[in-house]
């Protein structure tokens, strides 16, 4: 069973990464496209489908799926399990930061640059980096 519930995890984390991937390239796009115009509806649409039909159940799953593996294999007293959880914290507290972005762009109310984007979107890959590099390695933390 342990393989089946692994695959799934890796399954949502895949899909989880894409749509955190995409979705700050869309903002980036989006800030550029006028408020109002045909190409600004466009992206919001593509933007509200990309964060609730895929990003938000990927993240859920993730979740569900990696606390699964964590209590059937006791990770919970490992130390490089503690910093790999303390990192998808923060990947789901960006997940939420680009909710946020998301609904003020559908109110129009967007005040960020695409520069600032354009940075938002290192961030996943950042925090994906090393989160694979812990997965991997598991390092000893004394």
């Amino acid at each position: 069973m342990i393989l089946w519930i692994k695959a799934f995890h890796i399954i949502s984390v895949i899909s989880w990464m894409a749509a955190l991937f995409y979705l700050p390239r869309l903002l980036v796009y989006h800030v550029e496209a006028s408020v109002g115009s045909p190409v600004s509806a466009t992206f919001k649409i593509m933007e509200r489908r990309l964060l609730k039909v895929i990003m938000t159940p990927a993240m859920i799953a993730t979740w569900a799926f990696g606390l699964w593996l964590a209590i059937e294999q006791h990770l919970f007293t490992a130390g490089w399990f503690h910093a790999k959880l303390f990192l998808v914290i923060l990947m789901s507290g960006f997940h939420g930061a680009l909710s946020k972005w998301v609904r003020e762009f559908a109110q129009d109310k967007n005040v960020k640059s695409p520069k600032f984007f354009r940075i938002a979107n290192e961030v996943p890959t950042i925090l994906m980096v090393a989160i694979v590099l812990l997965v991997v390695i598991q390092p000893r933390f004394s």
